[in-house]
């Protein structure tokens, strides 16, 4: 999340001072500066192959409820498709409020990245709450809510209030993530524990191609405030879905 905070306010800042070409440039050559970090510094220790006595048992067949699990995979889709949905139109989105077309970018950048900075200092506060309350619980409040705060971001005439309201969809998505590894790890064997949340990785990053696909293809063919409102109804569902399958006995 740090660094979904800090790439969209440099890339909305450089564009100005450098030019678009130049600022690909030098992104390309951070990539390439950690590519050169990681082979380099990053030494593994070769690990013994497994044998096939301990291998048995494992995957979905071993997992005894599995729609939790599929409710976490959505979830996690989910968040990442809110907050890239709006990509695709965000700086069209923002032009038309923002008076001054020097500031569209940087006014994006901002945009984008108040929905991550919220997300930092939420985190960790979720966590701990929902290990008193329940993982289950905050999982579909923060989903729920989030949904209601994507309405009126459909009907902002101020850049300001876009701003404050990606903040506040930040603070309640924060907690999402923490609380869909405990729940994977409550319902999941040891045995297969990193390969379920190789899976909720994986379904993060649907979320991240679904996203700006749909929210560019709805943009463009029903109207701006249809990816909003439209991202609403996702999320919506995804809490009454968790509602309906979460445990009736913990």
């Amino acid at each position: 999340m740090a660094g979904n905070l800090v790439g969209p306010l440099v890339g909305g800042a450089l564009p100005p001072l450098i030019g678009i070409r130049e600022t690909f440039w030098l992104a390309g050559g951070v990539i390439f500066i950690t590519f050169l970090a990681t082979s380099f510094f990053i030494k593994e220790e070769r690990r013994t192959p497994k044998t096939k006595a301990g291998s048995q048992a494992s995957g979905w067949a071993s997992i005894p409820d599995k729609r939790p699990v599929i409710v976490m995979l959505l979830a996690g889709m989910l968040l990442m498709l809110a907050n890239m949905s709006i990509e695709p139109i965000i700086t069209v989105y923002v032009a038309q409020i923002v008076g001054d077309a020097t500031k569209v970018t940087l006014v994006s950048g901002i945009v984008m990245s108040a929905a991550a900075l919220g997300s930092i200092l939420s985190a960790s506060r979720l966590g701990k709450l929902a290990d008193r309350i329940g993982h289950w619980n905050v999982i579909i409040v923060a989903l729920l809510i989030s949904a209601l705060l994507l309405i009126p971001q459909a009907f902002v005439t101020q850049s300001w209030q876009l701003i404050v309201l990606r903040f506040l969809m930040g603070l309640s998505l924060g907690g999402l993530l923490p609380c869909i590894t405990a729940v994977i790890r409550h319902n999941v064997p040891d045995n297969i524990a990193g390969n379920i949340l190789g899976y909720a990785t994986s379904s993060q990053y649907i979320g991240q191609v679904v996203g700006p696909l749909a929210g560019g293809f709805v943009g463009g063919h029903f109207g701006m405030r249809a990816v909003f409102l439209g991202t609403c109804v996702l999320l919506a569902c995804g809490a009454a879905y968790g509602w309906l399958v979460r445990p009736r006995d913990r």
